[in-house]
């Protein structure tokens, strides 16, 4: 991927010039131009050989799908096949697998044990890793892990990957991508029920 020309949340809404939702983004001008700024540093990075471009998207396609089927998740799943569209298939089949809501997992403090919840797990099978690679697969599975049970992240979780071949400042930029998305997906989605909101008004 390239740097965007356009912004890219603006284009998942379909924000236009002067309209509503354009006045509301320019109201918070900082946070619209780090939320583009921070796209463009993780999808058009100066140096990506700890995390490659490619793995990138493909994981950023399986957070945002396994999330919710919207705009965002078809900006990325598009961008996953044009990336590689062998593995971007079976990405998007395990995203769609692996589709569940949260956040949920178990509490580890003894006050808060009792609010432990249970959601889908998910860990790629033998074969899934046979196609994607044991790098990869772990990615997906850490991705899982911070967006739906980020409450049972730990270091356990942080040696499998190293494991898998990751070295830490890939950890570092994989969690900062998960969370990213995470973001981006809320925001997207509430600028939507804004506009639809504004529609049903009209």
């Amino acid at each position: 991927m390239t740097t965007a020309t356009t912004d890219v949340v603006d284009g998942l809404v379909g924000v236009r010039r002067d309209d509503v939702l354009d006045e509301l983004r320019r109201r918070r001008p900082v946070t619209r131009d780090q939320l583009q700024a921070s796209y463009d540093a993780l999808f058009a990075p100066v140096d990506d050989r700890t995390f490659a471009v490619a793995d990138r998207v493909l994981v950023a396609a399986f957070a945002t799908r396994s999330t919710a089927d919207d705009e965002t998740a078809r900006h990325y799943a598009d961008a996953a096949r044009d990336a590689d569209s062998e593995r971007a298939a079976l990405v998007l089949a395990e995203a769609s697998f692996a589709a569940t809501a949260g956040p949920f997992g178990a509490y580890r403090e003894e006050g808060l044990r009792g609010e432990s919840s249970e959601g889908r797990r998910y860990e790629p099978s033998p074969d899934t890793r046979d196609v994607l690679g044991e790098r990869l697969a772990a990615a997906l599975a850490h991705t899982h892990l911070l967006t739906f049970r980020p409450r049972e992240a730990d270091a356990a979780d942080h040696a499998r990957l190293l494991e898998a071949g990751w070295t830490p400042d890939g950890i570092v930029t994989l969690s900062q991508l998960v969370s990213f998305l995470a973001f981006q997906q809320r925001v997207a989605a509430g600028l939507r029920a804004i506009a639809a909101t504004q529609e049903v008004s009209a």
